[in-house]
């Protein structure tokens, strides 16, 4: 210990008496540390992180889904599991307590919080039976919604609220930490369960169902159990069910559920970001070679003295633990800046996200991370400088003394720098050309100069279906009427706003035997295709006559081509499930990418239709939908165009909310947050490894001319012109440069194939990337050279002749 400690007096000295030195390496290695620190602690609080319950290990997720009828047999039946269903994305109109206001909620089954071994910070949360119909008017409340709408009330417990026109009574309020199924939520409301509500019961919502692992089960049994559930569950259902209905259903530890969506991109941004840092110790290896050239007599010296080559060593991995000790206390402090940035970045709604901070198991990273880092850097240096000095080394008067380091190993740290910077630049530029691929995607519609409004009275509102219609009809002639207006219309499910609405749909062609499709169900009024700007490739549009009670219907190109191949649509007929009667085709639209950028609807969905807003368009409830969207397009973009439909939908019905005003340039950037914070962090990380691997290719040449400046004048007095220097520092640079490329390159075909999943638009061979990217690094990889190239250029040989 005494040695340990006189060993990190003496690193400090020499330290300190060397600042540019030190200044340098330790902000080089503050940018890596920091941007591997700020990475961690995503993935730390994203991934690694048990979830906040009791005993989490425990927690299983199905990866099938189930309708309340389905799960009720479930919850009943299965002896390995107790499990919870719920139903995420609903929204409830609160009103009586000031000016309405629309939340977000979930329908629980009664024993998710139980299974989730979470409590309430105030009152209780749901018990068993109290999600059957006639026992399941409660709810539980969000800490957030408690603060902000009920001002912190500690009385709140026992009081009855107004959701969607219906009472319940608050029993319980979960605590701040408490986030699921996601931080969305501001209120749980129990399932409802009736089993007379037969379509409901088994037609509704199906639902994602978590478990807790009974005492002395493991995985594998509960695993073989539901599949054994699942083998048998078809019998239980009122009609036939498609035979792939979940059919690789499984189990699975209820984390990796959660975070399924996000890990690969996760593990991707940290693996770019551990070569950034990998980048800054061949950086800061190479600055510690060149300071080596002024420590040669010392090193001798102490050699003369007894010192042996362990005791150097260690002398010399002790400054370099300094220096990146140093580096990593910097850069927490850039990883604390840069996390707020980060976690701005990334989309609102990636899991977890509110539990990512600076922890202690992030510092434990940082400080195991900053000594390894010291180590790796230092180890080259270590061991050119204590290989054991020649006998005559002492002679030596100083002058000329530079160390006699290796400079293969110089030209291979940097060979090894410029390999990476190509690899992460590689996949920074796939990530890139995908982002553009996609945010220049036809969607299907013109988003410009078009402002939406989410429009939702109660569902009771609309139990009156003439009353609905009425209001509605109300709307879209005051808001027809506004200034600057061209066209308005309502429809149920806007698209990319990440709601499917869905119904069974006859095929009249169909074969005896085939299951009718899925289909995704947009109902709209007339002049929806105008407002959106949505093309008429064949047939009509609806007219107002059809407002009435036309029983018509208008496919999309995709749909039209996969029901009647070859033919046209128009004049054949579908009918909703349960419809006596059949709706005439008479329209074909374009395709709209309704679902994602990438799809115009999930894979589950067997085509989609629109159908007019009347009282034949019914939802999966068999009712007319209650909330509807306004789209507006004007004449320019008009910022008040939403204080105005506010105004409108007010005036007509003070009690309704109005929310999600957005236009849909909004929307449409919204649907590539995901693949553009991905692509902006990759740039990042590939533009600061171009900037480490340039400063890296500059520092190896600035040495080499020093070192060879006395050849370089013998060369000139001996009649070589400028342009020969030139080319002879250049032709030095560019050997490294080109196996650094050529690696990157290679490494870059073994690699890039991890990211296919996140590209879009391009592959990940795209050959015009490499070779773009390959020719890009060489222009900067000269660029580097030929700034130490005019350098030598100007040596005077007298001078660098002067003390031989």
């Amino acid at each position: 210990m005494r040695a340990l400690w006189q060993d990190v007096r003496y690193g400090l000295r020499m330290l300190a008496n060397n600042p540019s030195f030190t200044l340098i390496a330790v902000l080089t290695l503050a940018l890596g540390i920091g941007a591997n620190t700020a990475i961690f602690s995503l993935v730390d609080g994203i991934l690694l992180r048990p979830l906040p319950y009791v005993k989490p290990e425990n927690l299983v997720s199905v990866t099938g889904s189930y309708p309340r009828g389905a799960f009720v047999a479930m919850r009943e039946q299965l002896r390995t599991l107790d499990v919870a269903a719920y139903a995420e994305g609903h929204e409830f109109n609160l009103t009586s307590q000031g000016e309405p206001v629309r939340l977000a909620g979930t329908f629980v089954s009664a024993e998710l919080f139980s299974i989730l071994g979470a409590s309430p910070e105030l009152g209780q949360t749901f018990h068993s039976g109290e999600d059957a119909a006639g026992q399941d008017n409660y709810v539980v409340l969000s800490h957030a919604l408690w603060e902000e709408r009920f001002a912190s009330d500690p009385k709140i417990v026992g009081r009855s609220i107004e959701l969607e026109g219906v009472s319940r009574q608050v029993v319980g309020v979960m605590p701040e930490t408490f986030r699921f199924p996601s931080q969305k939520t501001q209120v749980w409301i129990p399932l409802h369960d009736d089993p007379r509500a037969v379509f409901d019961y088994w037609a509704g919502d199906f639902m994602p169902v978590i478990g807790r692992l009974r005492e002395y089960v493991n995985f594998t049994e509960a695993r073989a159990e539901v599949r054994m559930f699942q083998s048998r569950v078809f019998g239980l259902f009122p009609w036939a069910m498609p035979a792939n209905w979940n059919a690789d259903v499984s189990v699975v530890p209820l984390q990796n559920a959660i975070v399924a969506d996000v890990r690969t991109r996760l593990v991707l941004l940290l693996a770019a970001v551990g070569l950034v840092l990998l980048i800054a110790c061949a950086n800061v290896a190479n600055l510690t070679l060149s300071r080596a050239a002024t420590r040669e007599k010392e090193i001798n010296i102490r050699f003369a003295l007894g010192a042996g080559r362990q005791r150097i060593a260690r002398q010399l991995l002790t400054e370099s633990v300094l220096l990146a000790l140093a580096g990593g206390l910097l850069g927490l402090l850039f990883a604390s800046a840069s996390l707020s940035l980060l976690r701005a970045a990334l989309p609102a709604d990636t899991p977890r996200l509110a539990d990512v901070h600076i922890n202690w198991q992030v510092l434990v990273f940082t400080g195991a991370l900053a000594i390894v880092t010291g180590l790796v850097f230092g180890f080259a240096p270590a061991l050119q400088l204590s290989r054991e000095a020649p006998i005559n080394a002492l002679k030596s008067s100083g002058r000329g003394a530079a160390v006699s380091v290796s400079q293969r190993v110089r030209s291979s740290l940097v060979a090894g720098e410029v390999a990476l910077s190509v690899l992460l630049v590689i996949s920074a530029v796939l990530l890139t050309r995908s982002f553009w691929a996609l945010s220049h995607v036809n969607p299907g519609f013109r988003a410009e100069q078009v402002v939406t409004a989410r429009i939702t009275p109660n569902d009771s509102f609309c139990r009156d279906t003439a009353r609905c219609l009425g209001f509605y009809r109300s709307v879209l002639e005051r808001v027809q009427e506004l200034p600057d207006v061209s066209a308005a219309a309502l429809v149920n499910t806007l698209p990319l706003d990440g709601r499917v609405s869905k119904r069974s749909l006859e095929i009249e062609d169909l074969q005896p035997g085939e299951i009718s499709p899925l289909f995704w169900l947009d109902i709209v009024t007339p002049n929806y295709f105008q407002a959106m700007g949505i093309s008429l490739l064949e047939g009509r549009a609806f007219t107002n006559s059809d407002t009435t009670g036309g029983l018509v219907a208008i496919m999309t190109a995709e749909t039209a081509r996969r029901f009647w191949p070859n033919k046209s649509a128009i004049g054949k007929h579908v009918r909703l499930q349960d419809e006596k009667e059949w709706r005439t085709i008479v329209g074909v639209t374009q395709d709209v990418r309704a679902y994602d950028l990438q799809r115009n609807a999930p894979s589950w969905i067997g085509g989609t239709a629109y159908i007019p807003y009347n009282r034949t368009a019914t939802l999966e409830n068999r009712r007319i939908p209650t909330e509807m969207t306004v789209a507006v397009r004007t004449a320019s973009e008009n910022p008040q165009a939403g204080t105005m439909i506010r105004r409108v939908i007010a005036a007509l019905n003070p009690e309704v909310p109005v929310s999600e005003v957005k236009t849909m340039r909004a929307i449409v950037s919204e649907a590539v947050a995901t693949p553009a914070s991905t692509a902006s962090l990759f740039v990042a990380f590939a533009g600061l490894a171009l900037l480490l691997g340039m400063i890296g290719t500059y520092g190896v040449l600035s040495f080499l001319v020093s070192k060879r400046s006395r050849e370089i004048g013998i060369r000139v007095a001996l009649g070589a012109q400028r342009r020969d220097v030139m080319l002879l520092i250049v032709k030095e640079g560019a050997k490294f440069s080109v196996v650094g490329i050529t690696l990157g390159v290679v490494s870059a075909f073994a690699v890039t194939r991890l990211l296919a999943g996140e590209l879009y638009g391009v592959g990940a061979m795209d050959p015009f990337t490499y070779v773009g990217v390959a020719m890009m690094m060489t222009l900067i990889t000269l660029l580097a050279c030929y700034i130490p190239a005019r350098r030598a250029m100007r040596v005077d040989p007298t001078t660098a002749l002067r003390y031989e």
